[in-house]
């Protein structure tokens, strides 16, 4: 469990700035761009927990009751960057003052079925800033250690097939001490596993099997377009 004690530094050296080169970034009028904080909290003995939020039951949300991370669409009113979404939604939603949330990078964007772009920021708090909820659109907020989600044992996956390829659909299922039951599914998945490939090298998907890439959708996109 040593191995997942958060280290800035060790984290940080895998990942990249949001306007890298080397980043995976996506840009399209017939998707909704937003972005998300990959939320840590940095304990100094222990293995660090994600912070997720399971999603109010709310009216017009295609997301409602899942497990998702703090954040949100852009909003061109108030953002000037999509870090500064992520940061403006996750103190919304969390109560987390930005300049207490520690950005660290970035990694690849993110398209989901429904037609968004999310870029993940992450970052990190110290164990005692406190989170309050925003009641209209967080039901509860989850610390889940890493450690569980780095877990061979814990990872499930279906999937599917796509122009010849497997494509998996990775899910955890989380018990908390009171045996309480959350499933992490979807976009939140995604992005944990491909965190753990990039910070640990641990692939945790079946021999053979891919998740969904950029391409797959830009491929859709010119179909939908020559229609």
């Amino acid at each position: 469990m040593e191995k997942y004690i958060f280290d800035k530094t060790k984290i940080s050296k895998h990942l990249l700035s949001y306007d890298s080169e080397l980043r995976i970034c996506f840009q399209d009028p017939h998707f909704i761009k937003g972005a998300i904080v990959f939320l840590i909290v940095a304990y100094e003995d222990k293995p660090y927990d994600l912070v997720l939020i399971r999603r109010t039951n709310r009216k017009g949300d295609k997301h409602a009751g899942e497990m998702s991370f703090p954040g949100g669409k852009f909003d061109k009113n108030h953002d000037v960057s999509f870090l500064d979404t992520a940061l403006r939604e996750t103190e919304e939603e969390l109560g987390i003052p930005r300049d207490q949330i520690n950005n660290i990078g970035c990694f690849d964007d993110h398209i989901t079925p429904k037609y968004f772009i999310i870029s993940p920021f992450v970052g990190y708090v110290k164990p005692s800033v406190k989170m309050v909820k925003e009641v209209k659109e967080v039901k509860e907020i989850v610390k889940i250690p890493i450690s569980f989600f780095a877990s061979k044992k814990n990872y499930k996956e279906r999937t599917y097939t796509l122009n010849g390829s497997a494509i998996a659909v990775g899910k955890y299922v989380y018990r908390d001490s009171k045996g309480k039951k959350y499933i992490v599914f979807g976009a939140t998945s995604h992005l944990i596993v491909h965190f753990i490939e990039r910070v640990y090298g641990i692939n945790l998907m079946a021999k053979g099997h891919r998740r969904l890439e950029c391409r797959d959708f830009q491929t859709r996109i010119k179909k939908h377009k020559n229609n």
